[in-house]
């Protein structure tokens, strides 16, 4: 078979770049190694984590919350594994909403490992020891992430276990040692923190999200520790031990060496993530990557070898579903001749713990390190009446302006659903607003978005009303 493009690798990046490949006239091809369409984040990453994250917060409210709002309930258990399989069906779900897309868009779709035998021809090795070979014009590499695991923690899928293990332990642990206070570690370990289990997180830097604002970190650090994790910054992890029941966690402290040892029946590693981009036959291309396995891409994301682009997590920058999304579509329109635009700068990150962190644009630290004059405006969540009404008065809204034109530089929250309020800032910012113009818009009371409101106000000659 010849195509115009081939996708290898079905993750959010793969199949929308296939998907607008196919919408722009192109014969459309995607591989994809597993026998289901999705990548990472559908299968073991955003999807899956998302839908134990909401299982554990409704446990968490009943246990903690209901009899405050008048609702009795006894005998309150956690079934880990209907859990478990809710989460599988939400997972299979949206898999096969790729595959009706992929039909949809007639894409064709192959499943093994792709590989380049050169430029134009791509060779597809099946999971029955089948090879097929098929030629293409254009080829896009999107085939995601794997987690880290250095050898001394000794990973054994067992006991010492990445982010893919742990969305499948169908009894709850009673202790988890967690390595790593990035996204993925404290959503994960906030999932069994609100079920009961006792959670300690061992962290080589000295704060929690650190790519974040410092003040987000310092909010979602003081929420979990209330819901009962356990924090231990500067410590650096030598080795990991485990037996068929318990896992063992060493660590010394960087400044003074001091001992730490966590006996926990899980050990979660959640240090990152590395670019997969192994056995791709990029060598017989003449592709290389860097020590991560990232692959070089100019401004067009297109790698040296002219007709070969690559998008998401395989090249530099924030290891983002949406931000493969973008890309895939970039790409795609590249390819078909238009002239697309991608500013990283307003891409958003969010941790999706409670109260959940959201931010765009820069940080205060990153402004100050930059020598940008800038002023700032916060606002917090328990100042809202729309808050105390749902009782969840944790986290504030910050906006970082110019100090001198206004224009918002960066929006960071911290509170209930600010993963989807993270859009106003996104939007406002694509257009270049100030924080007074955010001020002026209205916004419906009561409602949390009114944090967006006062933040700006705040940050318009400390103009906030109501606090």
């Amino acid at each position: 078979m010849k195509y115009d493009v081939t996708v290898i690798g079905s993750g959010p990046g793969g199949y929308v770049a296939a998907i607008r490949c196919a919408q722009l006239g192109m014969k459309t091809a995607i591989i994809e190694r597993y026998n289901v369409l999705g990548g990472t984040c559908l299968n073991v990453g955003c999807i899956p984590s998302k839908a134990l994250l909401d299982s554990s917060e409704h446990y968490h409210n009943a246990d903690k919350r209901f009899e405050t709002h008048g609702i009795g309930i006894s005998n309150l258990t956690v079934n880990m594994k209907q859990m478990i399989k809710r989460k599988n069906d939400v997972v299979s779900q949206t898999t096969g909403g790729i595959d009706f897309l992929m039909k949809k868009n007639k894409i064709d779709v192959y499943h093994g490992h792709g590989s380049f035998v050169n430029a134009n021809t791509i060779s597809i090795a099946k999971a029955d020891g089948k090879t097929e070979t098929i030629e293409t014009d254009k080829t896009i590499i999107a085939t995601g992430s794997k987690p880290i695991a250095p050898a001394a923690f000794n990973y054994d899928k067992k006991r010492i276990i990445t982010s893919t293990e742990a969305l499948n332990i169908d009894k709850l642990p009673k202790r988890m040692a967690i390595i790593g206070a990035g996204v993925i570690g404290l959503e994960l370990g906030s999932v069994f923190a609100r079920l009961g289990t006792e959670v300690e997180v061992v962290e080589y830097g000295d704060r929690s999200i650190a790519g974040m604002d410092g003040d987000c970190s310092k909010e979602l650090t003081r929420s979990l520790k209330k819901l009962g994790m356990k924090f231990h910054f500067k410590y650096k992890v030598t080795e990991v031990k485990t037996t068929s029941r318990s896992t063992t966690l060493i660590a010394e402290q960087r400044d003074n060496q001091k001992p730490l040892e966590i006996k926990a029946d899980y050990c979660l590693i959640a240090i990152g993530r590395y670019a997969y981009t192994d056995k791709l036959g990029l060598e017989n291309v003449g592709i290389k990557t860097d020590d991560r396995g990232r692959i070089e891409t100019d401004a067009h994301l297109q790698t040296n070898v002219p007709g070969i682009y690559a998008i998401g997590d395989v090249v530099k920058g924030a290891m983002l579903a949406h931000k493969a999304e973008e890309e895939g579509s970039f790409v795609a329109e590249i390819i078909a001749g238009q002239q697309p635009h991608i500013d990283y700068n307003l891409i958003p990150g969010v941790v999706y713990t409670w109260p959940e962190v959201a931010a765009v644009g820069q940080t205060e630290e990153q402004l100050k390190a930059a020598g940008i004059p800038y002023k700032s405006g916060k606002f917090p969540m328990r100042a809202l009446g729309r808050a105390r009404a749902s009782m969840d008065i944790e986290g504030m809204v910050k906006i970082l302006a110019h100090k001198d034109t206004d224009e918002v530089l960066g929006v960071h929250m911290v509170g209930p659903r600010v993963a989807d309020l993270i859009a106003e800032a996104v939007v406002a910012m694509e257009f270049r607003a100030s924080a007074e113009d955010i001020a002026r818009m209205s916004h419906a009371h009561p409602t949390y978005a009114e944090a967006v409101k006062e933040a700006a106000l705040a940050a318009t000659a400390d103009r906030a009303l109501h606090m």
